[in-house]
């Protein structure tokens, strides 16, 4: 583990990168931004910020019809709270990213649902 200073907002933070034994806590999370060789690593708090906001607009350019479904290329087994889902009354309640990684609607009402419900 080695100490670094988060591009963002400049507080420090451990950091796993390189350790084959146990990786790092950011490998974990969707690897839907990458570092743009001007950055260097954020912290927790900054890189999920990062990350809900690509989201976000991945999420809308889906709504809008501007790319297709391609969420479960980021597939990960591991539910993270805040990103797959939040808690309600002590039940999981799956965000939009989390059912558009599943890649289907499964007509139980959900939510969040981002497919668009078909008349019959």
């Amino acid at each position: 583990m080695k100490i670094k200073i988060c591009s963002k907002c400049q507080k420090s933070f451990h950091c796993g990168s390189g350790n084959p034994d146990s990786g790092c806590w950011c490998g974990e999370l969707p690897h839907i931004g990458q570092i743009d060789g001007i950055h260097d690593c954020l912290c927790p708090t900054c890189l999920k910020e990062d990350i809900l906001q690509k989201i976000e607009r991945f999420v809308q350019d889906y709504k809008s019809g501007k790319i297709d479904n391609i969420a479960p290329k980021y597939a990960n087994p591991k539910l993270i709270e805040g990103i797959d889902y939040y808690v309600e009354n002590g039940l999981y309640v799956f965000k939009e990213w989390y059912l558009l990684k599943r890649g289907y609607c499964c007509d139980n009402s959900c939510r969040h649902c981002p497919y668009k419900k078909i008349s019959i």
